[in-house]
């Protein structure tokens, strides 16, 4: 078996023996999976290879571009202004952005924004990827256009510009930049290795993804002017763009933040323990609970699948088999990556790796691990 790095509790050893039979097996390229409990590190474990080439190893730094995973820190930033009460999730958008009322817009509220309900889930066509690298003027774009769905009506998953809307209102609010907002106030406390706009310093430890095969079926059939094509083609950009410099630059807060397993579920593990974590006090559990507020439960009109919202974060639904019941969060990344956050067990579990695999919310290498996980999670008592 393919021989790993890191630490893991013998009790979670049938976690570790997939990554490595998967490592194994050429179905990994390069990997890490992380397990906390009660905030602290159960699981950490990384092994295989960093480049297509196989010439440089995973490493404890090595990281990645974890795609929409991205998500779940953008929208921890939102709900510690939430905590601050410096922002209200019942206001209107249009409170703290007063543009963004424009075109029959005055009506979504910063819930709809949270839960991926506002009507504004991509750019209005033509844009291009290095459009929406230029994060003020492409946001402008989203202020000045009309939603595409009744806002709050149902969910339309805001794939690739969820970043530029939540992060305008932490800009509007605080007057730093999403990125800058969790470097100071998240990643830093916690000493989390996260980055939304990566510093030219830290490239030489990225692990540049590998884009899964091309299936010209994804979109076979779809209305032409539909939510979804309009979605997934406003822009329409491949995998390969994470590796360009401007991409890894930019501060895109839906999909381009950088980091590994061991620091998403370091910063996860403050919502599995009820706001605080080794002293870092973020979040009462108050606005926790507002996670967990449902705020659609049906088809998306951008994924297809069934799909349960709440404020930032999905719910357990039968979209997504390897979630059991109970309190828990998540959010998965294109090709595989996820972060599952349950605050019964007070546990948080994440995976990234570079050989991205396909599905809709997540890979069988993602369904593998967290069913893995939570069989160990059963074990632990504290």
């Amino acid at each position: 078996m393919a021989e790993l790095e890191g630490v893991c509790d013998p009790r979670f050893a049938e976690l570790a023996a997939r990554l490595s039979e998967n490592l194994d097996a050429g179905e990994e390229l390069g990997a890490c999976v992380a397990v906390t409990v009660d905030g602290e590190p159960v699981v950490d474990l990384w092994g295989g290879w960093a480049d297509q080439g196989r010439s440089a190893p995973w490493r404890r730094d090595t990281i990645t571009n974890v795609w929409s995973c991205t998500k779940t820190v953008t929208s921890l930033a939102a709900l510690l202004l939430v905590e601050r009460q410096l922002l209200d999730i019942d206001a209107p958008v249009a409170r703290y952005w007063p543009e963004f009322a424009a075109r029959g817009k005055e009506g979504v509220l910063v819930r709809h924004l949270l839960s991926h309900t506002s009507g504004v889930s991509g750019w209005d066509r033509p844009v291009t990827v290095a459009d929406v690298l230029d994060v003020p003027a492409s946001t402008a774009r989203l202020a000045a256009q009309a939603p595409w769905w009744p806002p709050g009506t149902a969910s339309g998953y805001h794939l690739l510009n969820y970043g530029h809307l939540v992060g305008e209102l932490v800009r509007r609010i605080d007057g730093r930049t999403l990125g800058g907002f969790v470097a100071e106030e998240i990643a830093g406390p916690l000493g989390a290795d996260f980055h939304i706009g990566l510093p030219d310093s830290e490239f030489g430890r990225v692990a540049d993804v590998v884009p899964p095969p091309f299936r010209s079926s994804d979109l076979a059939g779809a209305d032409p002017n539909g939510v979804a094509m309009k979605t997934f083609t406003g822009p329409l950009g491949g995998a390969d763009e994470s590796w360009r410099p401007e991409w890894r630059r930019a501060e895109i807060g839906a999909a381009g933040g950088h980091g590994n397993a061991r620091s998403l579920a370091r910063i996860h593990s403050v919502i599995a323990c009820c706001g605080t974590l080794d002293g870092v006090r973020l979040l009462s559990p108050s606005t926790i609970d507002l996670i967990f507020s449902r705020q659609s439960d049906g088809p998306d009109l951008v994924l297809g699948a069934h799909l349960r919202f709440g404020i930032g974060f999905g719910l357990p639904s039968p979209a997504v088999p390897y979630l059991p019941p109970g309190r828990i969060c998540f959010w998965t990344g294109w090709g595989g990556s996820v972060v599952v956050i349950d605050t019964e067990r007070r546990a948080a579990i994440s995976y990234v790796m570079n050989s991205m695999g396909t599905g809709i919310l997540g890979s069988d290498r993602t369904h593998q691990y967290v069913e893995a996980a939570f069989a160990s999670l059963g074990k632990v008592h504290r």
